[in-house]
């Protein structure tokens, strides 16, 4: 095993090395200064950077958001000092002095890389396998748009990128780069080019302690191209495998490089001590000796380097310049399609969306999950960048748009995808599409399943992606499945994410309006909580109209000077309106309240809140689910009518009897309150 890197000096080392060792003792004397961070990742992978940087990838520093750019995502998220020692070095809006500031408060130069905070950067990673999840969802994006949008055959494309992506030996272990890669492998996503870092180094050890998969056979059997390349500093051998994996059109591929962890420490190479804490001052000053380093100056740039490094900058704009020169003939040609990609990528709807929303009437008994599917394909016709599917639950989850064909390896217009049974990867490629621009993603489960996908969910609500989930069968309503299918606590888990809207409609009419909710916010991910049972349909002439959902909760029926409240959400809001008729015929003053979305209720302004919960009144809350959200709103006497064990397996009617969710229980309880 080598133990050292070759000792080059100063006054002889090439411009090559020179810019290499530039990345590695800026990663080294960054994590130091920070006393915290990855320095060995960066260190190896230095040469790769390089030639990926400067020979290949498309990119211009001075527009990181340029439309056609390459991506790259750094799936391999602890080694983001390699992403930012080269995005400043190359001329992105960083300075040294960010990279002075690793991992401090208000830096652009967070521990791990985050979309938005640093300029260059494509996605929020560092929980293992989900960058490679964003990276097929970013080829699935450009293999859409070149096959719908490009015109005039060979360049003239407007969409012609790569999407690359860094993978680590832990990325590669969780199970999230199986589903992801599997997936990739059988849509053919030719323009998708991983690099795996094969360093063979975790945390706890050498991976020999836990893995030793032929990774190079796995992802062959994916049907993926795959190369080896056995040294991680052969400059030449990087470019010639790139080449290769450009070329080959037919099936994405994987890079397999062979490297050494904190490549030139002395003590620390191709240990454990080298992935996870600084190298310590002593060694980084023996480890820049033996690297020929011509400065013990901690964050020396040499001049020759930087400007080797920032030779990006007018390639970046001469690549730039052609494409917006295709652009310019593109849109004085297709000015249709070319305003209608303005749009797409500026986020706006298109005029009249919803003009063909569908109008539920009081005799529309209908699970929400149908009249979901109902409205999904009304607005998918007005909407083409709203694409997505199911993971295997399409008829289940009414995910499928009628008529819009299915992506596949040789349909590249189709708007339904089969995600397959892979939860987790369908949310990371849904969030690789919203990273990418132009795209709406929906993807569609039971919502015990989102347990399986929550990871992704949590960085898209970080990230705040415009994604959408539609989650169905949303309690023991779903019955005989039992208490392995029957979520108790996911409505709760789910509204613990910061940023995410958890919406769950009373009926078909409140759908509607959840659906206009989802589609008309922008920032961050909309959840749908959507029924397998059918419910019953509010008679609208006699309730408040449904366009409260966007309140978050509103008043569906009141008692003059009432006493008491009444609040539900989705299929128990028929309880509470139940309860309300029979407790009103009593004489009783109840308010009976509908709230769809605990997220819009908490923004609304305190005055409004108090209108429709008046914290003098007693409140019974009643759910299908954990208890534990309403505990915010329960500053009065009041109690929670929910479940707070598992479910169990028999028809949903007996299963909300036996649980007391039930008319006669509400109105039990709301007259012990009285």
């Amino acid at each position: 095993m080598t133990k050292t890197a070759t000792p080059v000096s100063a006054t002889h080392v090439d411009l090559d090395q020179l810019s290499i060792n530039t990345v590695r003792t800026l990663a080294m004397d960054a994590v130091q200064q920070a006393d915290s961070g990855h320095p060995g990742t960066a260190m190896a992978l230095a040469p790769l950077a390089y030639v990926l940087w400067l020979r290949h990838l498309k990119y211009n520093p001075a527009n990181p958001e340029w439309r056609d750019r390459d991506r790259f995502v750094l799936s391999a998220g602890h080694a983001c000092m390699l992403l930012y020692s080269v995005l400043y070095l190359t001329g992105y809006e960083i300075t040294l002095d960010d990279i002075k500031n690793f991992r401090q408060w208000g830096s652009k130069t967070p521990g791990h890389p985050e979309r938005g905070m640093t300029p260059g950067v494509e996605a929020t990673t560092g929980p293992l396998g989900q960058g490679t999840g964003n990276a097929v969802g970013m080829a699935i994006a450009e293999a859409q748009l070149a096959a719908l949008y490009n015109r005039g055959g060979p360049g003239h494309e407007i969409f012609n990128h790569y999407t690359y992506f860094l993978a680590s030996d832990g990325d590669l272990m969780e199970g999230i780069s199986h589903e992801a890669c599997s997936l990739a492998g059988h849509l053919k996503l030719g323009k998708l080019i991983g690099f795996y870092d094969d360093n063979r180094i975790t945390i706890d050890g050498s991976t020999d302690l836990a893995f030793s998969d032929d990774t190079a056979r796995r992802f062959e059997s994916y049907g993926w191209h795959v190369q080896r390349l056995e040294d991680g500093n052969d400059l030449e051998a990087i470019d010639a495998a790139i080449v290769a994996a450009q070329r080959e059109r037919a099936r994405p591929s994987l890079i397999i490089v062979r490297t050494h962890i904190g490549w030139g420490s002395p003590n620390k190479q191709d240990t454990a001590d080298a992935h996870g804490a600084p190298l310590g001052v002593e060694e980084i000053r023996l480890t820049k000796q033996n690297l020929g380093w011509p400065s013990t100056e901690p964050f020396f740039v040499p001049e020759e380097a930087l400007e080797r490094w920032r030779s990006a900058k007018p390639r970046g704009a001469r690549m730039e310049s052609d494409w917006r020169k295709r652009w310019d003939a593109y849109r004085a040609e297709h000015p249709d399609l070319a305003a209608e990609l303005d749009r797409r990528f500026a986020g706006r709807l298109p005029e009249g969306w919803d003009a063909a929303l569908p109008a539920f009437g009081p005799k529309d008994a209908l699970a929400t999950r149908a009249a979901s599917g109902k409205v999904l394909n009304a607005i998918a016709a007005k909407i083409p960048e709203l694409i997505g599917g199911s993971a295997d639950l399409t008829g289940s989850n009414n995910t499928e748009l009628k008529g819009a064909g299915v992506f596949s390896a040789t349909n590249h217009t189709g708007r339904n995808f089969h995600f397959g049974i892979r939860e987790h990867g369908m949310g990371a490629a849904m969030n690789g599409l919203a990273l990418h621009g132009g795209f709406i993603p929906f993807g569609g489960t039971f919502l015990i399943f989102s347990d399986y996908m929550r990871p992704s969910i949590r960085l898209a609500a970080l990230t705040h992606l415009r994604t959408i989930y539609v989650f169905t069968h949303d309690s023991i309503g779903l019955g005989e499945d039992g208490p392995t299918h029957q979520p108790i606590e996911q409505l709760a888990a789910l509204r613990a994410i910061p940023n995410l809207v958890v919406i769950r409609p009373s009926d078909a009419t409140e759908v509607v309006e959840a659906w206009r909710a989802a589609v008309t916010h922008r920032i961050g991910p909309v959840a749908l909580v959507l029924t397998r049972q059918k419910v019953a349909a509010i008679d609208r002439t006699k309730y408040a109209p449904a366009a409260g959902l966007l309140k978050g909760a509103y008043v569906l029926a009141d008692s003059s000077n009432p006493e008491l409240v009444l609040v539900g959400t989705g299929s128990e809001v028929e309880l509470v309106l139940g309860a309300y008729e029979k407790l009103k015929a009593e004489g009783r003053r109840p308010r009976a309240v509908s709230m769809p979305c605990m997220e819009y209720f908490a923004k609304q302004p305190e005055s409004y809140r108090a209108s429709v919960l008046p914290p003098d009144l007693p409140l019974v809350a009643v759910e299908a689910g954990s208890p534990q959200p309403w505990q915010r709103w329960l500053d009065r006497s009041g109690v929670v009518l929910g479940i707070e064990r598992f479910g169990a397996s028999a028809p949903y009617q007996r299963i909300y009897q036996e649980f007391g969710l039930t008319v006669e229980h509400v109105v039990d309880t709301a007259r012990s309150l009285l």
